[in-house]
């Protein structure tokens, strides 16, 4: 069956070329599937382009847009095991970690229905005259390129489309090349819903050749992208010969800061969640273990420990704990920053190798790694790994902490362990990062604002500021009373 969406129609590349998607864990071929060229984006372009200014979608009341997403959220609950498993099919991350993606996909669908039918009023000024009528009106953007990726793929889709749509856009939707079924799933319950045709539309592929259209197309008025810093500075300057608006989301390289009077066990719990959760494949992993010189050593003996522990496996295992890395490629860029922190003087206190089991050797795994000793000049501390790698920097009073962990042009997320309220809050807000968790790590509610500071992006996802993303402001002035000024006479 054709994998495109374009125009309300599900069809096949105009150039018949396809693409085979492997699961990590084992290499098995999941599907083949459609790859659209530039003539199939030109096409999804013009099916947005006209649904937008012809079609019924952005007039649509936003009580019935938040009623239509509202209807999602029921469609993703009722075909969960099959979006979960498609979805740990195409990234190989555990089975249950994608079912708990799953309630939270249909929670940000019903945060953005409720949001849109509620919180949509039009703001109206007092001028200091009763003859005028001033006010400020929300609307949509207008056609909107979402591009995703493929560590949460329906998980960051659902980020970009539920705002998108209930502001009143129009979109093509373009998912990692490596991760599309749930994409494809997700507008299969959209039509479901009914979203009338070609206010959401679908192209698979690679970035050059589907995502690099969309963003130069004149006829797109906004690109939201997430993924590498690399890709990210690119869209900034394609965009900008056709001004579009951007929303970026470009990772991380998060600290996660350790004080002495923490409750040990749980932050070396926590620490362990932070980096190796979905093998470190995770934009606000917490891949920079940042501990007071007073408890470095017990601290990460003990991390240390528990990651060689850590069960490698198939998203179907029962008994595995993290999963691959999403390719053969992706591994060997691991393997390569761990082979740089080795030589810069980082001290390799486990992992740093693929595993040795037969049973995980048809799948990209590489195990849990902990580099301790290690400083801020080291690329794989500055540098995004992506993977399960853990580096480990010691500081000696508050004031080294945050300098070293502030001390990187990334700003997504970090956090801070502590039985100090005082020394916590102190340090959290002189932290630069969009998010800063205390005594946690990982949580988000699709009420709260996601995005970073510095490298790390522009603009938020989420919350009222995420609907606003999609959103244009308008002045709106009526003189009730005119009369002639007589200026010029």
């Amino acid at each position: 069956m054709p994998e495109l969406f374009i125009g309300g129609q599900w069809t096949a590349a105009l150039d018949g070329h396809t693409r085979e998607i492997r699961c990590p864990a084992d290499g098995s071929l999941v599907a083949t599937v459609d790859e659209a060229g530039p003539k199939d984006v030109a096409a999804a372009v013009a099916a947005a382009r006209d649904a937008f200014d012809r079609g019924p979608w952005p007039g649509t009341p936003a009580a019935e847009r938040g009623r239509l997403l509202l209807r999602v959220a029921d469609l993703l609950e009722r075909d969960k095991a099959d979006l979960a498993r498609a979805e740990s099919l195409d990234t190989g991350k555990r089975l249950v970690e994608s079912e708990y993606d799953l309630d939270d996909i249909a929670g940000c669908f019903r945060y953005f229905g409720h949001l849109v039918a509620t919180g949509g009023a039009d703001r109206v000024l007092d001028t200091g005259s009763p003859e005028i009528d001033s006010r400020v009106v929300h609307e949509p953007v207008g056609v909107c390129a979402l591009i995703t990726p493929w560590n949460y793929p329906l998980l960051q889709t659902a980020w970009k489309v539920a705002p998108a749509l209930a502001a009143g856009n129009t979109f093509v939707l373009k998912p990692s090349e490596l991760t599309p079924h749930t994409a494809i799933g997700l507008l299969r319950l959209l039509t479901e819903a009914g979203v009338p045709p070609g206010a959401a539309n679908l192209v698979l592929g690679a970035g050059s050749t589907t995502g690099a259209p969309l963003v130069t197309d004149e006829r797109v008025d906004m690109v939201s992208f997430t993924g590498g810093v690399v890709t990210g500075r690119w869209i900034m300057a394609a965009a900008a010969p056709t001004v579009k608006k951007i929303a970026l989301e470009l990772g991380g390289k998060n600290p996660n800061i350790v004080f002495t009077d923490s409750d040990f066990d749980t932050a070396v719990d926590y620490a362990l969640t932070a980096v190796f959760l979905h093998s470190g494949q995770v934009c606000s992993a917490g891949a920079r273990l940042l501990v007071q010189e007073q408890v470095h050593d017990a601290f990460v003996d003990e991390v240390v420990a528990r990651a060689r522990a850590i069960r490698l496996g198939g998203p179907f295992d029962e008994n595995a704990r993290t999963g691959p890395l999403i390719s053969a490629a992706h591994r060997d860029k691991v393997a390569s920053y761990v082979a740089a922190g080795i030589d810069e003087g980082a001290v390799l206190r486990c992992g740093g190798a693929p595993p040795d089991e037969p049973s995980l050797a048809g799948g990209h795994y590489y195990l849990p790694t902990v580099l301790d000793d290690c400083t801020p000049d080291m690329t794989v501390v500055q540098e995004e790994s992506f993977g399960p790698v853990l580096t480990v920097e010691r500081f000696r009073d508050e004031e080294e902490a945050v300098a070293l962990a502030n001390d990187t042009v990334y700003g997504l997320a970090g956090a801070v362990w502590t039985q100090d309220a005082e020394k916590a809050h102190r340090v959290a807000s002189r932290l630069r990062a969009g998010t800063v968790w205390i005594n946690d790590f990982h949580p988000y509610v699709p009420q709260a604002e996601w995005g970073g500071m510095k490298q790390s992006g522009i603009g938020r996802e989420l919350g009222p500021a995420g609907l606003h993303e999609y959103q244009e402001a308008k002045h709106i002035w009526r003189n009730t009373a005119p009369r002639p000024q007589r200026w010029f006479t």
